[in-house]
């Protein structure tokens, strides 16, 4: 804004004292002070507020103009309810300097000019940044990514000092400034998102952490935008939302848009589609990667030569493998996204819920953040992961993704997006060696995700590891037999235990635990070993089974892990 707004403007009551040639001049701030030397806290621009404390004598005037007037202040004005008038020795430094200088009558509060200056220079600025976005959206659009959404969210901070983050549907950070969100914080706003989007209520949503209000936007991409009607911001969706909430990105911002006005909220509107660009622009340059897995496992799938997959590999080796070297290890790992309706095809949901949820699994470097090539087909993705090779005598099974640790930051903000009616499950396999082995792990990945899905909960996993174990039978018990089996060898236990307080479940579990040694058992549950010979007796008594014998122990162990 002018000085001669300020001027023009009744409800501030200024008055001209001097610097009428210089009302041209825009004022980007307000300050108010008493200090003699308040040179380190202005910045230039600035509409400078003083009740004249400083000031003892007429020489200190010339000082006090000279240093804002070196720091290129717009103005000054002067309250008059100190000193009645403003002083002369003011009035003439002000002019030997060229600084405007305004008095400040005694009814006008130094609060209702800064509100006002404050007001009007960020309406301003905003106008000028969503000019900026503006700029930037068709630039971005007609030819190559000039800096990625860092370069807006940039903008926000330094234009209208708003703080803001780009993440992933699974809460993973992608852009912002720092010091970054904790993980902590991310999963949480990312799971506000994701359930408020599966609502359909209008954004921006709302999330509250602790004492910061953070104001959500969905990042759609192009592809996935819901068609507008009449140019407005609402419109129906051409797809159903479950399409896409798990596939968008999302802008935080670091403030409480609720009182927001209009003209801000298209503003971060603008930026969300700035951003989209970019986010179909790493889309796009996935396309090569998933092409190759798709060529890759339709080879392994229909049975060719071992040779002719290894052929592929290398020739897949400079997209798949930059900076990684030669002979790596590879791992699978099937996804599968199922919706209770069975209405929506779940594979392209999986695509990018695991391309989301694998980026960079060895490395934080941005080099290795697109190693991951994945294919879909029908409700199921399949990833290819390169590991680095393995120099032990080992075949590296025990090195790479591990499957609980892939889900470990992502399985509430996933949660909330399914809702309740859809289900992620994720099986790896061991790593294998070379193109021979990518059949087997395959196999391996599809069996170990059938292990995830019999487990409860929306959002499961399971590893190569868990196909060598007891725990691969016991989800596949139709549960009319699970139910009976543990309820003839564990129910009399329980009753007892509900009566008497006894404890026998406790007890026959961290028996079986310590392998039926009575000392480290009795040692555990800081009994006598004659009290735990006589709890042990006790459920054979009532069970009719001898816990001397490994049948009976076996048993015992299936019931508990089933029950």
């Amino acid at each position: 804004m002018r000085l001669r707004a300020l001027l023009n403007t009744d409800a501030l009551g200024l008055r001209l004292l001097g610097g009428e040639d210089e009302l041209d001049r825009t004022v980007r701030g307000v300050m108010t002070t008493d200090l003699k030397d308040p040179s380190r806290y202005l910045s230039g621009g600035e509409l400078v507020l003083t009740g004249l404390a400083w000031r003892h004598d007429a020489a200190d005037s010339e000082p006090f103009v000279r240093i804002l007037s070196g720091a290129g202040v717009a103005a000054l004005a002067a309250g008059e309810a100190e000193l009645g008038d403003v002083p002369d020795d003011l009035i003439v430094a002000c002019a030997r300097h060229r600084l405007p200088l305004f008095a400040v009558h005694e009814s006008v509060a130094f609060a209702t000019i800064t509100e006002h200056v404050v007001r009007q220079v960020s309406g301003e600025r905003a106008g000028d940044l969503a000019a900026v976005v503006d700029r930037h959206r068709r630039m971005m659009t007609s030819g190559p990514a000039g800096g990625g959404p860092d370069v807006v969210l940039d903008l926000l901070g330094s234009d209208l000092d708003l703080r803001a983050w780009v993440l992933s549907p699974a809460g993973r950070p992608i852009a912002g400034p720092a010091p970054g969100l904790s993980a902590d914080v991310c999963a949480t706003l990312a799971a506000g998102q994701l359930a408020a989007a599966r609502t359909g209520r209008r954004g921006p949503h709302r999330v509250t952490v602790g004492t910061t209000t953070y104001s959500l936007f969905p990042v759609r991409s192009w592809g996935h935008r819901p068609a507008e009607a009449g140019g407005g911001r609402t419109g129906g969706a051409s797809r159903d939302v479950r399409e896409t909430v798990l596939s968008d990105w999302l802008l935080a911002v670091e403030a409480d848009a609720g009182d927001w006005p209009e003209e801000r909220l298209d503003l971060l509107q603008g930026v969300t589609q700035l951003i989209a660009v970019e986010r179909d622009r790493r889309d796009a340059a996935r396309t090569v990667r998933r092409r190759l897995a798709q060529e890759i496992l339709e080879l392994v799938q229909t049975g060719a030569a071992p040779a002719e997959i290894a052929a592929r590999l290398r020739v897949a080796a400079p997209v798949l493998l930059p900076g990684l070297g030669s002979a790596p290890h590879w791992q699978v790992v099937v996804a599968r996204v199922e919706w209770e309706d069975g209405d929506i095809e779940g594979g392209p949901v999986a695509q990018s819920l695991l391309e989301e949820i694998l980026v960079d699994p060895l490395s934080t470097g941005p080099e290795h953040s697109d190693r991951i090539a994945v294919a879909h087909t029908g409700d199921e993705a399949i990833a290819l992961v390169p590991l680095p090779a393995v120099t032990s005598e080992h075949d590296g099974s025990e090195s790479g993704i591990v499957a609980d640790a892939l889900l470990e930051a992502v399985r509430d903000p996933l949660s909330a997006g399914l809702d309740g009616d859809g289900r992620l499950t994720l099986g790896v396999s061991a790593a294998v060696h070379s193109a021979e082995g990518l059949r087997g792990a395959l196999e391996e990945a599809r069996h170990a995700r059938r292990v995830a899905a019999a487990r409860p909960g929306r959002v499961c996993a399971a590893g190569h590891q868990e196909l060598a174990s007891h725990v691969l039978l016991l989800p596949f018990v139709p549960d009319d037999v699970r139910r009976a089996f543990t309820a003839r060898l564990l129910d009399p236990l329980r009753d007892y235990d509900r009566r008497h307080r006894a404890e026998l479940i406790p007890t026959l579990e961290a028996f079986l635990d310590c392998d039926g040694s009575w000392t480290r058992c009795a040692t555990r549950l800081h009994l006598h070993v004659n009290t735990l010979r006589y709890r042990v007796g006790r459920i054979e008594q009532l069970t009719s089974r001898d816990l001397s014998r490994l049948e009976d122990k076996l048993d015992f162990f299936l019931a508990l892990r089933m029950s």
